[in-house]
């Protein structure tokens, strides 16, 4: 009896011993699955501080549709940049007012070009910006924010989204392939941009070498 029981207890223990370790959870991200996630992040999330998990999904969709408008207009400064530094520009007057011409503003370095730039022709260019943030956010249904809405979608803007129709005739795995490229071409043009703009004013931080126009980082709106 006592040799049964025994082997009973012994029997149990050895049970304990190799019972499985409980599996950990792994930790999940509310951007997974998002577009965004390539090669360069193992095609995996890269979010180290869990920003995405920050809020709701609405504020998801608020950051990534924000990171879309940082990624389009650092393309398009990135792009100004390079136009302005090689001295290429239009012909005749800026403003017919003041007598400044295209030539002119060709002469100076980038952020001075801004500066020289008449009052009037400023108001002009900021206008056409608020009226394309103004439409962007409150004329296309559904709202980025709320269920169904897709942050960085601008067709709805049918006169300024895609005026000649490129994508219209994409496939769907075509469209998903040019989105990616946006958002690492601009999530680049956002290093760039920032590179360019720094690159007089901390000596050695880009390590090229190009002879970076003079100037200003930041120069006031008007």
């Amino acid at each position: 009896m006592f040799a049964m029981v025994a082997s009973g207890e012994a029997f149990q223990a050895a049970l304990r011993v190799q019972a499985p370790a409980p599996m950990r959870q792994l930790a999940m991200s509310a951007a997974d699955g998002m577009e965004g996630a390539a090669h360069e992040t193992g095609f995996s999330t890269w979010d180290p501080l869990g920003l995405a998990d920050l809020g709701s999904p609405a504020t998801l969709a608020w950051f990534r549709h924000a990171e879309l408008k940082h990624c389009r207009v650092c393309m398009a400064a990135f792009t100004g940049w390079l136009v302005a530094v090689s001295g290429i520009h239009f012909p005749g007057l800026v403003s017919f007012s003041e007598g400044v011409s295209f030539e002119d503003l060709s002469k100076l370095p980038p952020m001075e070009q801004w500066a020289a730039l008449p009052a009037l022709g400023k108001a002009q260019i900021l206008l056409a910006i608020g009226i394309i943030e103004h439409q962007s956010e409150w004329k296309i249904k559904p709202h980025y924010m709320a269920p169904g809405g897709a942050p960085g979608n601008l067709k709805g803007l049918k006169s300024f989204w895609d005026p000649v129709g490129l994508t219209s005739k994409m496939s769907a795995a075509k469209l998903e392939r040019q989105r990616l490229s946006e958002i690492k071409n601009g999530r680049l043009a956002m290093i760039g941009i920032t590179s360019v703009l720094i690159a007089n004013q901390i000596p050695g931080s880009i390590p090229v070498p190009i002879a970076f126009p003079p100037g200003p980082a930041i120069v006031l709106p008007f």
